[in-house]
């Protein structure tokens, strides 16, 4: 079972051009990026001649210490930060993939999900290629080796233009930085400058799944990585052209419900923005008679505020998050009910009790654990619980690169919403309307959305979704 009921976003890359600690800068930004991926992480550098690499199962911080980055010291680099899972879980799977092959050395990272991974595979291996792992990403790597175009940027493109799905990339040879996006611009890629120190001969250029990586290493945000683009920074400077036509932009929403940090600026729109706006939306739409409002730590806490401001009902911390459970702990011999949230959250009994309390969340996979919340909040006092969803109810899978329970275990697939209250025991339960999710999210001014997850429509002109699985570990 997922963690708390949460998808899992398939992880976060950064890469660094230019810089005396480009190793350092790569740590950094990926520490910035943990919340995307918390399995494994590794960095590829580069001194110029060779390519190094280290990957580890765990936290950043903790596989990369500083003996470990003593040995990779180099001048430009890229990182990977991988998801957790309930799914199969190896370091063969952690990237960036590094390989020797006829076009030189490269390391590739890979935020996505390529849906016909599998096709390319078989056909691939037909052939004789020998796989090293169960990554859709290693695909890429061998489509480019594979590739007639005689130049590894040529090569590239033509190996994106063979892959179809969604997908944000950064790959490394021993003196160029290369970043990608899908024609649809589904997952997110951005693009920013250190400019040059003393000591330093020229800017730093600097890619990251979410610019709150930026504000850690110095950076400014210069642009996106635009749908269908292929970046190329080298000795000559930075390059650009388009592999794809850029098709009708369709990025995932669920950066801005839930996966991205507040303090990032996402599609061209900041990330809090988005949230308080969704919160505001729902108190809009939902109303209710309570005393106090009371997120879901932390996935609620920023829509919470939203709700309280447009309400004018208080904003408490009724429920307190302990940061420190780590992966493992001894549970007690006689069973404690409800122990695993207990673990991870506490009600604030004084604020609680005696209170009509709205509970914010952004979203409720399989409802288990919203109704121990719910339950946990009745234990301590709380006179009425009503719970409030900051988006609509999730009824498909996601098959471009979130980890999402199948359909029969989507409680919204399978339950109307009265069902769902009456099972998590909940007072009253509302969701955010899609509508108002768009425009919360400031849908059309800058980008359009997939919202597949809410409707279970794709966009049109891609692979039929009836023929392929949600994303799953094996995918990263």
């Amino acid at each position: 079972m997922l963690p708390f009921d949460k998808f899992r976003e398939e992880c976060g890359v950064v890469a660094i051009y230019a810089h005396s600690e480009a190793e350092k800068l790569a740590y950094l930004g990926l520490h910035a990026l943990q919340h995307r991926g918390q399995e494994s992480a590794g960095i590829v550098t580069s001194d110029g001649m060779t390519l190094h690499v280290h990957k580890a199962m765990g936290l950043v911080a903790d596989i990369f210490v500083e003996d470990v980055l003593a040995k990779l010291r180099g001048t430009l680099a890229i990182g990977h930060t991988r998801y957790s899972t309930a799914g199969d879980s190896a370091l063969l799977n952690a990237q960036p993939i590094l390989v020797q092959s006829n076009k030189g050395a490269m390391a590739l990272a890979h935020n996505g999900n390529l849906v016909n991974a599998p096709e390319l595979r078989h056909r691939l291996e037909s052939h004789g290629s020998i796989f090293q792992t169960n990554s859709d990403t290693e695909v890429i790597v061998h489509l480019i080796a594979l590739s007639k175009e005689q130049t590894l940027p040529e090569a590239m493109a033509d190996a994106l233009r063979r892959v179809e799905g969604a997908f944000s990339l950064v790959m490394i040879s021993p003196d160029r930085i290369f970043a990608a996006r899908d024609p649809r611009g589904f997952r997110p890629l951005a693009m920013g400058r250190i400019p040059a120190q003393s000591g330093e001969k020229r800017d730093t250029y600097v890619f990251a799944s979410e610019t709150c990586a930026f504000d850690l290493i110095g950076a400014t945000f210069e642009r996106d990585v635009k749908p269908g683009e292929l970046v190329v920074v080298g000795p000559e400077g930075i390059t650009s052209r388009f592999y794809a036509t850029p098709n009708a932009q369709s990025s995932c929403i669920f950066e801005h419900v839930y996966f991205s940090r507040p303090d990032s600026q996402v599609f061209g729109r900041a990330v809090q923005q988005s949230r308080e706006e969704l919160g505001r939306q729902l108190a809009r739409e939902a109303p209710v008679e309570a005393d106090i409002v009371v997120p879901v730590p932390d996935s609620g806490v920023t829509a919470a505020m939203g709700y309280s401001a447009e309400s004018g009902v208080p904003f408490r911390f009724g429920l307190i998050r302990n940061h420190y459970v780590g992966r493992t702990f001894i549970e007690p011999r006689q069973t404690v009910r409800d122990f695993g949230v207990k673990l991870k959250l506490n009600p604030v009994r004084s604020l609680l009790e005696g209170k009509r309390v709205v509970l914010i969340d952004d979203s409720i996979v399989r409802g288990t654990t919203s109704r121990k919340i719910v339950r946990m909040i009745r234990n301590a006092g709380a006179k009425e619980v009503h719970m409030r969803i900051s988006c609509p109810p999730t009824i498909s899978p996601c098959f471009y690169g979130v980890d999402t329970p199948s359909k029969r275990e989507l409680i919204a697939a399978n339950k109307s919403v009265e069902e769902i209250r009456e099972f998590i025991g909940a007072d009253s339960l509302a969701y955010l309307s899609l509508e108002g999710l768009k425009t919360a999210c400031g849908e059309g001014e800058k980008t359009t959305y997939c919202t597949a997850c809410y409707t279970g429509m794709y966009p049109t002109n891609w692979v039929d979704v009836e023929e392929i699985q949600p994303a799953t570990v094996s995918k990263r």
